[in-house]
């Protein structure tokens, strides 16, 4: 049984309009409960901007997810989901997928719990350091114990090496410094969000064409929630991400590259596991050459600069908003070629 396109497209708009939605309202919480950046400093902007993204995305991605999963009831009381019955009476869908969701759920709904208490998790992680300015070793304990629970959970990376402490120690480090490489690019208006953006599509193609409903319908809701965030966030900023938003938007990328199987049967190459290394080619790079140019320079590597590929191509002078747009041009044509 194939599983409708027409769902993906439909979780990833409802995620679209609930972002459009909850984010005035997010924004006028965070003006109310003091959740916002002030200007000065390395800042551009002039004005205190709300924190609002991690709430919003988190919103976007939850919403749906709740309608969804009160659809799969109802529909599942309805008597064309009933063995036995042809699937031609199903109301909705010629075919039903139904059965497919209560399978998927069942098989991995261990990993899919973790994976949205990990959620939760680094939003709160995001907001504390949002509102108090959280020592980053106190970050990156958070970061830790997140990845930790998601490998524990079943959601690992092998690489074909069947030993379980590399294979814990392996995930773990992916989700960490995938979160980390989010959160450095998150230095000019839309580029963050825009990125992981660019990546869920990426992941959902890839999960579509090899029939990995789940996974794609989480991307889709990613990809969905971002957009719907961008247009308050570029090229003019009515809201930022924040650490909570920066920091969601790199773990739920990270998990994208962890849940999906790139080497099946019907892709048996082996090389088709670097296709995440291809999607998140760009902010992988960017926070390569940060830390090692402030490693070379007796610098913490976690202390923000305008080393980032962003702040070099302003300074050879494109507008901030062209930089933008160019890494997100490369972004995209680099996750193309893992489709290849």
């Amino acid at each position: 049984m194939n599983f409708p396109v027409a769902l993906y497209l439909l979780a990833g708009l409802a995620a679209f309009a609930t972002a459009l939605i909850a984010l005035p309202f997010w924004s006028r919480w965070c003006l109310r409960a003091g959740l916002v950046d002030d200007p000065g400093g390395r800042k551009t902007h002039a004005n205190r901007m709300p924190l609002a993204g991690g709430l919003t995305i988190m919103t976007a991605l939850i919403v749906p997810t709740l309608a969804g999963a009160l659809a799969v009831i109802l529909a599942g009381l309805h008597p064309a989901t009933q063995p036995g019955v042809p699937p031609h009476s199903a109301p909705f869908f010629a075919s039903n997928p139904v059965p497919l969701l209560t399978h998927g759920l069942e098989r991995r709904g261990v990993e899919l719990s973790a994976v949205l208490i990990g959620a939760f998790g680094l939003l709160v992680v995001g907001l504390l350091d949002d509102r108090n300015e959280l020592k980053p070793a106190t970050k990156f304990a958070g970061q830790l114990l997140v990845a930790a629970l998601v490998a524990a959970a079943g959601a690992r990376i092998t690489l074909f090496v069947p030993n379980l402490v590399f294979s814990y120690t392996v995930t773990i480090l992916w989700i960490v410094t995938v979160i980390n490489a989010f959160n450095f690019m998150d230095n000019m208006n839309g580029l963050c969000g825009g990125l992981g953006a660019i990546a869920a599509f990426y992941f959902a193609a890839i999960s579509a064409a090899a029939g990995q409903y789940l996974v794609t319908l989480i991307a889709a809701l990613t990809c969905g929630a971002l957009l719907g965030f961008l247009p308050h966030n570029f090229p003019r900023a009515k809201t930022f991400l924040g650490d909570s938003g920066s920091h969601l938007v790199g773990y739920l990328v990270a998990i994208l590259a962890i849940l999906p199987h790139f080497y099946t049967r019907k892709n048996p190459h082996l090389l088709a596991v670097l296709n995440p290394l291809l999607i998140l080619a760009v902010p992988l790079g960017d926070l390569a050459w940060v830390v090692l140019l402030r490693l070379r320079t007796h610098r913490p590597f976690y202390v923000g600069d305008t080393s980032h590929l962003s702040h070099q191509l302003v300074r050879l002078g494109l507008s901030r908003m062209g930089a933008v747009v160019l890494i997100w041009l490369l972004a995209g044509l680099l996750g193309a070629l893992s489709l290849i």
